[in-house]
């Protein structure tokens, strides 16, 4: 018979797994200064408008199909319906969903291995309304779930590329759903173990020629993490040892030994260092979409000879090499690729969710411009990308048939993508990706109560406002 679990603590626990449970029993809404509790917010409204942007999205659309045959009245909502599954379902579907239109908040850091930290809001929204926790303790979990994410995203070099960042959201979903379940300190241990060793999503989930699974990924890794609270609060024993033993996640996949460092008690919480995103593309092209802006829309596409595309190392790194870079066959390997988003930017004037749609993707002008494209490495870039405050230059030159040169630039003082943006950029960017699916009237309203979410005694009051008739 197997001994209850909190008398085997001690031997469940290597030292990042205690550092994470302590971490997490200390941490208290009350620890949380007044601006941080504001950022949030933003993420909150800045996330859950991106899943009303993605919502109509055929992956979506076959997640939710799986999670209407598996009802659970007592669970959480799949945002934009009515239907309520079990906790761990609708945190797939809704992270999943949030994911897709690729307007959720990234991470930069030097040295950081990036990421999108809100992957772990909606599953940690399932938990916070499976359990009906107040906004404040919302809030908490919120916090906590991305510390641990970007704290993970920092010391993890990932060499070889094997692995995918949403392994973060893992991490961090199961840590905020088991301070929401109210875990103990040897149930939480075993949260976190259940979350690290079963659950390593390999990088081929966005590498080649990307299948609509790209976004599903955040989905699984958050249904992952919540799942994993909800063994821990069934008493269910994780593996020992899940970061430091001989086969642990240290040594096999991040393949050395690291120390976290966690933010609060007088140093920043890593939240503040989440970036909004201004355009719908992944994260590292956006500098390119700032850039072509300065000089389009081109009219005369067929009198374009070549156009050069000056980037930081990481941005050419990871999404200006590679043959599918410039053979998109799919929405997410081209919205991972400078040379279609620049091209599509050069003939619309800029990027939209509706840059990726059919018409777009296999436009014949299109296709054209982006084989007239070359993605180059400007070192002075790279040097400013690396150092703090981080900066996202990248310029366009377009060279016409008869010579003459268009210049683009972005980064630093010209359109910085890590600029903060206002509460009002955020209300309207919330406003641009709901209005039509939601309605002018019901999007007011919901924004009136997602800035006042501290003041809510249960979330569950949120997902209703969301639904889409």
């Amino acid at each position: 018979m197997n001994k209850p679990v909190e008398k085997i603590l001690e031997r469940a626990v290597d030292g990042i797994q205690l550092k994470l449970t302590e971490y997490a029993h200390k941490l208290r809404y009350e620890d949380i200064p007044a601006d941080v509790v504001h950022i949030v917010k933003v993420r909150v409204i800045d996330t859950l408008g991106s899943l009303i942007g993605g919502f109509f999205a055929e992956p979506c659309r076959i997640a939710r199909d799986v999670a209407a045959v598996m009802p659970n009245a007592g669970g959480a909502t799949v945002i934009g319906t009515r239907m309520k599954t079990s906790p761990e379902m609708a945190a797939y579907v809704n992270a999943a969903t949030a994911r897709y239109v690729e307007m959720n908040d990234i991470y930069h850091w030097p040295g950081a291995f990036g990421g999108h930290p809100s992957d772990v809001l909606t599953p940690v929204l399932a938990a916070a309304e499976h359990t009906r926790a107040s906004g404040r303790d919302f809030i908490t979990s919120v916090v906590l779930a991305y510390e641990v994410y970007q704290s993970f995203s920092d010391v993890f070099k990932n060499v070889g590329m094997g692995f995918d960042h949403t392994n973060f959201c893992t991490l961090g979903s199961a840590v905020g759903a088991g301070k929401l379940f109210g875990l103990s300190a040897a149930q939480l241990s075993h949260c976190i173990s259940m979350a690290a060793v079963p659950n390593v999503i390999l990088r081929q989930v966005r590498a080649d020629h990307y299948s609509m699974y790209k976004a599903m990924a955040s989905g699984h890794a958050g249904r992952a993490g919540v799942f994993a609270a909800i063994l821990a609060r069934a008493g269910m024993e994780g593996p020992h040892l899940p970061f430091e033993g001989k086969a642990g996640w240290s040594d096999h996949v991040a393949r050395d030994r690291f120390e976290l460092t966690l933010g609060g008690y007088g140093a920043p919480f890593k939240i503040q260092h989440a970036l909004i995103k201004p355009r719908a593309c992944c994260g590292t092209t956006i500098s390119s979409v700032l850039a072509a802006e300065k000089i389009s829309p081109l009219r005369d596409l067929s009198s374009i000879d070549k156009i050069t595309v000056e980037v930081y190392k990481k941005a050419k790194e990871r999404v200006g090499t590679g043959e599918h870079r410039w053979n998109p066959d799919t929405r997410e390997t081209a919205d991972h690729s400078i040379p279609y988003v620049v091209a599509a930017t050069l003939m619309d004037g800029t990027v939209t969710p509706r840059s990726f749609n059919d018409a777009h993707l296999w436009n014949p002008a299109l296709r054209a411009l982006i084989h007239k494209i070359e993605v180059v490495e400007n070192e002075q870039f790279t040097r400013a990308y690396v150092r703090l405050p981080v900066e996202h230059h990248t310029q366009v030159t377009v060279v016409m048939a008869n010579g003459d040169k268009l210049v683009g630039a972005a980064g630093g003082a010209k359109d910085e993508l890590s600029a903060p943006k206002s509460d009002a950029e955020v209300a309207e960017k919330f406003r641009v990706l709901c209005e039509d699916a939601l309605g002018v009237r019901q999007v007011e309203q919901l924004l009136a109560q997602l800035w006042e979410l501290d003041q809510l005694d249960d979330v569950a009051a949120v997902p209703p406002g969301f639904v889409i008739a």
